[in-house]
């Protein structure tokens, strides 16, 4: 046991371990536990016992049902922090690998709640992802990213979406207006590479493909500086015929 600097008090630490020992007791009875046997299966006294299960009930860690203690609902939501955690781990490796193998930063976005929503990027200093100058959400009919997640959205998604953010020239080579970019929408092919050129960022080409996980409307991409034009395609078709292998990472990643 823990103990103070004069030998008597408990340290916070020492706490903590006795607040986690009563945790794993209770864990072990899903129809609950009195104190007193939650005291003795963690090894704590039972004054100390009483104390740290009030403190645990205050804070949701455990329930108190007719006299017996469950777990709360803030240990669920610990267990769901932790899988997400690593769900996302799992993502950025994902990326980074295919960022390694094609030399060229690699995104991966969603379409959730009426907003194209950057979820991750894999870049390095010697291949950097495309700097955020203009709004991402608001000129999505500028990037690869936004074109591709798009051109997935039924028409009174896509249109309710253009209401919201306007098409406007955001370089030279933009698309100019509304009906243009609903053209070109209208042309891409079922699960075709969106390439864009210079259209959100100068001296850029950006290719987008859509990602099949689920109901919600996903893309990955790839950037590349323009004197490295012909790479893009053979590039972004190397990611498309290897995508399959992060789908699971993809769709939790949609799903959060």
């Amino acid at each position: 046991m823990a103990t103070g600097t004069n030998g008597t008090a408990p340290t916070l630490i020492g706490s903590v371990q006795r607040a986690l020992r009563l945790l794993e007791a209770a864990a072990t009875h899903p129809d609950g536990a009195p104190a007193k046997q939650l005291a003795r299966e963690a090894g704590i006294p039972l004054p100390t016992a009483y104390h740290l299960l009030r403190t645990l009930t205050h804070e949701d860690y455990l329930r108190r049902e007719k006299g017996v203690f469950v777990l709360g609902g803030a240990v669920g939501r610990l267990a769901v922090g932790g899988t997400v955690q690593g769900r996302r781990s799992s993502l950025e490796k994902s990326l980074e690998h295919w960022r390694d193998a094609i030399g060229a930063p690699v995104y991966f976005a969603v379409y959730r709640e009426g907003e194209i929503e950057l979820v991750a990027v894999a870049d390095t200093p010697y291949t950097p992802a495309v700097q955020e100058w203009a709004n991402f959400r608001e000129t999505g009919h500028a990037h690869a990213i936004g074109q591709c997640l798009l051109s997935q959205l039924e028409e009174s998604a896509r249109r309710d979406h253009l209401e919201r953010h306007p098409v406007q020239p955001v370089t030279p080579y933009s698309v100019s207006d509304q009906r243009s970019l609903s053209e070109r929408l209208a042309a891409t092919g079922r699960m075709q590479p969106v390439v864009e050129r210079q259209e959100y960022a100068l001296g850029t080409v950006c290719a987008a493909i859509p990602i099949t996980a689920g109901s919600t409307a996903a893309a990955m991409a790839i950037s590349l500086p323009l004197h490295q034009e012909e790479r893009l395609l053979p590039a972004v078709e190397q990611l498309r015929l290897g995508v399959g292998g992060l789908l699971s990472a993809l769709s939790f990643s949609i799903s959060i």
